[in-house]
């Protein structure tokens, strides 16, 4: 139905009427509630995403005279509207006591916008609510908001499908699930908030814009009862005694364990709805349910309900379960259930034969899900147990529980892998479900296992081994795999796995297919070496070796033949061919002879060439062997523990980590001996040697190392050896680190001595006093010094990077003054000093010593501005190195007649009103009050004020 919204004048007269209301002696008092919860739900339009179908549902007291015929909406664009009330239910058993409402209506938007808040203004709470003082002065305000995006073009918002109706009983636990459902599959969260309020008139006079706050004096239920909780199985548990806990959880729960004072209560809540977008999740909505809570003596006993476990599902698999409930009365029971999939779902009560003593009341859940509920948000299904007391003044009770239910896709049916040359070609059942947008994610590992069947796991689970190749449209039904047409390796063993991903909103996922496995026929090339002959600069060798690779019995080589690239181990290498022509195919050594081998290491391609016919100039096929690399060797001297630390890379397609290094090393113009042996990963290892107690190593020692790798491709018998470059180091001492000091100024004795300290020259210079010694760190450090080289800061940060400091000077012995013209700057700096030796090697930095400037400033009370150069302008008589000044002078009456920021020093020769240029007419002789907001040079940037008079005479 389409209402007409009320215009500017009919707003007025609605404010007018309400106003006579008032004069009549109607009071909003006597609109006290019936209401006892309520929520808005919302639909957009598949064909206009900007035009939405709302329902207000509104459940109220059978037992109270006032009604609500009309609902009071707003919808978030400066408009209003009265709806009428489509039905009126009186609904029965345990909520015989209320009637459900529905009001239906419908809004277009002119224009999108992230969230619409549609809003309904009820009539004034009920009077006595235990946890909202005077409520009978607050109205019941209700929202759900919506977004209005072509990108979403269509939703809906969340159903809360169980009314809030269920009763509450002194010292026993309060539960109360809503139910809610989403039919979009969009994910729900829960969160409780205070009940709210909205002035309707206000809201009207406002541009039809609600201006709702929470209800005042309002408390959580718990805060407001008191009392203890009871033993509950949760969850969460209960603590017997504990204090009360009144909570939601992530399914949407109410607990309430336990209340305590007899009344009514409110309270609400708000369901969020969210949307991947992409990779984020997006807030496309909110409904709001305020509801009422009303405690009694219940002269009862709740019922306890058992629900199954949470489960997964496939697609098109039959579900049947049995949910069932007791009553410690053996009162009889009435079972109901709620949620979005019901129906098609059925949940029927169906009693035990023969009945079960003491009774068990039983209903049997039904659903057979299809293709089109894959999802992957569960779907949740809330089960209530109401008993039914025999006593006219027992009040019914009720226990809830939800159930989830995981919809997932079908795995992928009958996947085959067979060789063709060095692809495989995969095929495999057309796909059960074929929902719009689907997707087909091929993955593949090399190796072939069993992976026991999870229901609830789908897709491919992380750490698997398997890598994603390629992702299909769902009716896709075979693929070949190249490897990116590298080919795949012969003799390898590799396994593949499929599974269907379902587009957004509802998403979710398939089973993953079982493993298709191949293993190709013959063998493919590998590398066997990478192994550094001799060590040079210039005239470096390493010689590299690989197998001969076989054809196997489904296929030929026609001219086969290699090209071999290398490059420099970086992290993105760009590999060049070495040689112009190709090598032979029973060619299987190289040696790669006039390297840096001193100052590189080297890694290597190979791709062997064969054409797919023998005819000449057919098209050539390529499988890529490699990369394989040198084994590269660091060695850093300590001389403070008189060690030197060796590390070591490699990449390489073979194992080298199953047995361990031989490291070798030669003192001075020795021999190389076995050192050492040292476990290594796959990439690599480190070793520290140390000598031995009868031979340690000792500063001035000259010595070089390599170590020898034993690989293997798996085979216990394979041993690929691989040497590294020679790495020489010599263990030399490092010159001690010195310990700087800087002498420092007592700021706080200059600032008593201030009146009497000697003026402050006009181009002053400061200077810093700086002096050394040299420290014993670190261990077996060296004590000849050539020279040392003080660096400098003006920054006067202890923490601030050594690359902020500059080199001040070189000085050769341990005293040096720093002396500072800028006034701007003045002592304040950080420095350090590094001892340098007679080799030129630096010690490390020293401590770092820091001065700051400290925040003096004096000005004199007269001065004589009569151009005879002699004190013809203020200026401070005692200050520190100042930033800058504003400077201000007023008459005896307040006026301003001067003000300056230009000079830091102030320098005002008693020019008047245009006295930034200090060449306005020169005030008369007198008193005058000045303002002086100071900035100080300091690391702090230290801002003070100062006030005091001035006396100008000529």
């Amino acid at each position: 139905m389409n209402l007409s919204l009320l215009s500017r004048s009919g707003n007025a007269l609605l404010v007018l009427v309400l106003s006579m209301v008032v004069l009549l002696g109607v009071s909003p008092a006597a609109w006290a509630t019936h209401i006892r919860a309520g929520d808005i739900q919302a639909t957009s339009d598949p064909n206009d995403p900007r035009r939405f179908t709302f329902k207000l549902v509104l459940y109220t007291d059978v037992n109270s005279p006032a009604d609500t015929p009309e609902a009071d909406i707003f919808f978030g664009d400066g408009t209003y509207a009265k709806v009428p009330r489509r039905d009126k239910t009186l609904l029965t058993g345990a909520a015989s006591d209320s009637y459900l409402n529905t009001y239906f209506f419908e809004h277009t938007y002119n224009a999108p916008k992230p969230l619409y808040v549609v809003s309904f203004i009820g009539e004034n709470r009920k009077t006595d609510l235990v946890n909202i003082p005077n409520a009978r002065d607050q109205t019941f305000y209700i929202y759900t908001s919506v977004t209005v995006d072509p990108a979403i073009a269509f939703n809906q918002s969340p159903i809360l499908n169980n009314p809030a109706l269920n009763k509450a009983s002194r010292q026993q636990v309060f539960v109360h699930n809503p139910g809610a459902s989403d039919a979009d599959g969009d994910s729900l969260a829960y969160e409780l908030r205070p009940s709210q309020q909205a002035n309707l008139q206000e809201a009207i006079r406002n541009g039809n814009n609600p201006n709702p706050t929470n209800c005042t004096g309002f408390v959580y239920p718990h805060l407001a009862a008191g009392g203890a909780q009871v033993a509950y199985n949760g969850p969460p548990v209960g603590v017997p005694g504990a204090p009360p806990i009144f909570v939601q959880d992530g399914r949407g729960t109410i607990v309430w364990n336990s209340p305590e004072a007899l009344g009514d209560y409110n309270v609400a809540f708000v369901v969020r709805e969210y949307r991947r977008t992409g990779t984020r999740m997006r807030l496309i909505g909110e409904v709001v349910r305020d509801m009422q809570i009303t405690v009694r003596n219940a002269n009862n006993l709740r019922p306890i309900l058992t629900v199954p476990k949470d489960i997964c599902v496939v697609a098109g698999t039959s579900i049947t379960k049995s949910i069932t409930a007791t009553d410690p009365n053996n009162d009889p029971i009435t079972l109901t259930a709620f949620g979005g999939i019901l129906p098609p779902a059925t949940f029927t009560i169906t009693p035990f034969s023969p009945p079960r003593n003491p009774p068990v009341t039983r209903g049997i859940f039904r659903w057979t899900p299809t293709c089109a509920n894959i999802a992957a948000q569960p779907y949740q299904v809330v089960f209530k147990a109401t008993d039914v007391p025999p006593s006219s003044g027992a009040t019914p009770l009720a226990d809830e529980l939800s159930w989830r239910i995981r919809v997932v896709g079908p795995a992928p049916q009958n996947v085959r892998a067979t060789q063709v040359g060095t692809t495989a070609v995969l095929n495999w059942d057309a796909y059960a479900c074929q929902n719009p947008g689907a997707r087909l994610h091929i993955y593949r590992k090399e190796g072939c296992t069993i992976t026991p069947v999870d229901t609830c796991q789908t897709g491919i689970v992380a750490g698997s081994g398997f890598v994603k190749i390629i992702d299909l449209p769902v009716g896709t039904r075979t693929f070949t795999d190249d490897r990116n047409g590298l080919g795949l390796e012969r003799g390898k063993t590799y396994s593949y796995r499929l599974y269907v991903e379902f587009a957004l909103p509802t998403g979710g996922a398939s089973l993953a297919s079982r493993e298709a496995c191949l293993t190709l026929d013959g063998k493919p090339a590998l590398f066997t070496n990478v192994t550094v002959d001799r060590t040079s600069p210039t005239n470096g060798q390493l010689t590299v070796r690989w197998t001969k690779p076989v054809a196997g019995a489904s296929a030929t080589f026609n001219s086969p033949r290699y090209d071999l690239f290398r490059s420099s181990v970086r992290p993105n290498p760009v590999f060049r061919k070495i040689t112009a022509t190709p090598l032979a195919y029973l060619d299987t050594t190289f040696i790669d002879q006039g390297r840096n081998t001193q100052d590189s290491a080297y890694v290597y391609r190979l791709d062997f060439l064969s054409n797919s016919l023998p005819t000449p100039g057919s098209p050539v096929t390529t499988e890529v062997t490699g990369p394989a690399s040198s084994v590269r060797l660091e060695a850093v001297p300590d001389p403070a523990t008189l060690s030197i630390s060796l590390s070591w890379t490699h990449n390489v397609p073979w194992d080298n980590s199953t047995r361990p290094v031989i490291i070798y090393r030669r003192d001075g113009t020795g021999s190389f001996v076995q050192i050492a042996t040292a476990a290594t990963t796959r990439t690599g290892g480190t070793y520290v040697d140390r000598g031995t107690t009868a031979a340690p190593l000792r500063i001035g020692g000259n010595y070089c190392y390599y170590i020898r790798t034993d690989g293997t491709y798996g085979s216990p018998d394979q041993h690929l050896i691989n040497l590294s470059q020679e790495r020489c180091v010599r263990l030399v001492a490092v010159p001690c680190t010195p310990v700087l000091s800087l002498k420092q100024v007592n700021c706080d004795s200059l600032q008593t001595r201030l009146f009497d300290l000697e003026t402050t020259p006009t181009n002053v210079t400061y200077s810093n006093f700086l002096s050394w010694t040299l420290g014993s760190l670190p261990a077996n450090c060296s004590r000849g010094i050539r020279n040392y080289n003080l660096y400098y800061s003006p920054n006067a940060n202890p923490e601030a990077s050594l690359a902020d400091y500059r080199l001040l000077a070189t000085v050769n012995g341990q005293r040096y003054t720093h002396n500072i013209p800028d006034q701007t700057i003045g002592a304040a700096g950080c420095y350090y000093v590094v001892a340098v030796d007679s080799a030129g090697t630096a010690s490390a930095p020293s401590n770092i010593a820091c001065k700051d400037n400290c925040q003096l400033f004096l000005m004199p009370n007269i001065f004589t501005p009569n151009a005879d150069g002699k004190n013809d302008k203020l200026r401070p008589k005692i200050y520190s190195p100042i930033r800058s000044t504003k400077f201000q002078v007023f008459n005896r009456w307040g006026v301003k007649i001067y003000e300056s920021s230009a000079d830091p020093l102030i320098n005002w020769d008693g020019g008047g009103p245009t006295g930034e240029s200090s060449k306005g007419p020169k005030v008369t002789e007198g008193v005058y009050y000045y303002l002086a907001e100071v900035e100080f040079a300091d690391l702090a940037g230290t801002k003070r004020t100062y006030k005091g008079w001035v006396e100008i005479t000529r």
